[in-house]
C-alpha cells in the first residue's frame, strides 16, 4: 500500500452565462442598460481522499478559470479575468458549489475626459470574486455531461483608486464538462475513523498593511497599517472561532478629515479630530489543510470621526500557515458593499 501510486483526474467545463447588474447604489444605476453576458472556462484537478483533508469536505476539486465578461453598457466595458477556485459538492456529487477569487482587466475604466459616466471602475486592474451554485451531471455522453445554474460575480478595486462604486452581475448558467482519464478514475478513500479533535485557547498577533484611497476623485492612495491580537480556539479540524481587537491607522483618512474641514465647513468638521480607529471582532477560521478562510465581523469601538465609513465592518481574506507558527493572509476589509482596503498581513501564534 506505501508504494501504491496515487492517481487523480483532471476535468473540463465550460459555462455561458446572461444576468443582469444588480443596482446595489442608486449610483450605478445610469449604468444597468442591458443583460450582461460571457463565458466561464475552468480547468479542475480533482481529490480522492489521499489527503485527510480531502474526505472531511466530500473531496472538493481546486482549479483555475478564465472569465469573459461583456457588461452591455459602453460606460463598464468587458471584463478579462483569472481566478483560482474550489468545487464543493452535495446531494451525493450532483449539487456544486463553486468559490473563485482573483483579478480582473476591465477594458473602459472612468476617465475624467473620456468616461466620466464610468463611476463603477477607477482602474483597469480590479479584484474580483465569483460564485456558482449548480446542478451537474457527469459523464453522459462518454467523459462528456452538462451542468447549469446561477452565478454571482463581483468587481472592485478595493479602494486603490476612486472612483470605485462597484458591480455585481447575478445570472443564469448553462454548460457542459468534460471528465479526463474518465476510465481510469481512482475510488474515494473514507477517512477510517472520525476522531474529534480540539485545541487549547491560543493567542495571535497579526500585522496588516497595503495603501488605499479616501474616496476623493483625483487623490493619490495612502498607506494603512493595521495591528490585531486576537485569542482562537480550535473546535475541530476544520473549525476555529476568534475573537479580538485591533488598530487603524490611516493616512487616508487623516487626509480625508483635512479635506472635509475645507470642503464642507458646514459639517462642523476642524480639521483635528483623532483618524485613529480600535475595533473589536468575531472572527472565523474553517481551514483547509495549509489554507483557510478567515471571516471577521467587527465594531469600531473607538471611532471620533464618523463621517468616513460605517461603525460596523467586516473581513474576508485566504491565509496560508506557511513555517512553524508564522502565518500569511490576504484579506478585503469593507463596510456592507463599501470596499475599504486590500490588507496584506503576517502573524504569529502563541
Amino acid at each position: 500500500m506505501a508504494q501504491e501510486k496515487l492517481h487523480t483526474t483532471n476535468s473540463f467545463d465550460t459555462n455561458f452565462f446572461y444576468g443582469y447588474i444588480l443596482e446595489h447604489s442608486p449610483e450605478i444605476s445610469h449604468l444597468i442598460t442591458g443583460h450582461p453576458e460571457g463565458i466561464i472556462l475552468s480547468w479542475n484537478r480533482e481529490t480522492y481522499g489521499f489527503n485527510e483533508w480531502e474526505s472531511r469536505f466530500n473531496y472538493p476539486d481546486f482549479g483555475v478559470s478564465f472569465a469573459y465578461q461583456d457588461m452591455k453598457n459602453r460606460y463598464l466595458g468587458e471584463h478579462y479575468g483569472i481566478y483560482a477556485h474550489m468545487n464543493f459538492y452535495f446531494l451525493k456529487r450532483h449539487l456544486m458549489f463553486r468559490m473563485g477569487t482573483g483579478i480582473s482587466y476591465n477594458t473602459n475604466p472612468y476617465d475624467p475626459n473620456e468616461n466620466y459616466f464610468n463611476n463603477a471602475y477607477g482602474s483597469h486592474l480590479l479584484n474580483s470574486t465569483y460564485f456558482m451554485l449548480n446542478f451537474k451531471k457527469e459523464k453522459i455522453i462518454g467523459p462528456l455531461g452538462i451542468q447549469f445554474g446561477i452565478d454571482f460575480i463581483h468587481y472592485s478595486n478595493a479602494d486603490l483608486k476612486v472612483p470605485n462604486t462597484s458591480t455585481n452581475t447575478i445570472s443564469a448558467n448553462f454548460g457542459l464538462n468534460y471528465q479526463m482519464d474518465s476510465e481510469n478514475e481512482p475510488e474515494y478513500h473514507p477517512i477510517a475513523e472520525r476522531t474529534k479533535y480540539s485545541e487549547p485557547l491560543h493567542v495571535n498577533f497579526v500585522l496588516r498593511s497595503g495603501v488605499n484611497n479616501m474616496d476623493v476623485i483625483g487623490t493619490p492612495a495612502y498607506p494603512f497599517f493595521t495591528a490585531s491580537i486576537y485569542a482562537d480556539k480550535r473546535i475541530s479540524h476544520i473549525s476555529t472561532f476568534q475573537l479580538g481587537t485591533e488598530i487603524f491607522l490611516s493616512k487616508a483618512l487623516e487626509e480625508f478629515i483635512h479635506y472635509d474641514a475645507v470642503a464642507f465647513p458646514q459639517a462642523g468638521t476642524k480639521g483635528d479630530e483623532d483618524a485613529k480607529r480600535v475595533g473589536g471582532f468575531l472572527g472565523h477560521q474553517l481551514t483547509f489543510n495549509q489554507f483557510s478562510v478567515i471571516t471577521h465581523l467587527g465594531y469600531y469601538l473607538y471611532y471620533p470621526f464618523e463621517r468616513y465609513v460605517e461603525r460596523v465592518y467586516n473581513r474576508v481574506g485566504l491565509q496560508y500557515d506557511f513555517y512553524n507558527r508564522f502565518f500569511a493572509s490576504v484579506s478585503l476589509r469593507s463596510h456592507a458593499a463599501n470596499a475599504e482596503a486590500l490588507e496584506f498581513s503576517i502573524g504569529f501564534r502563541l
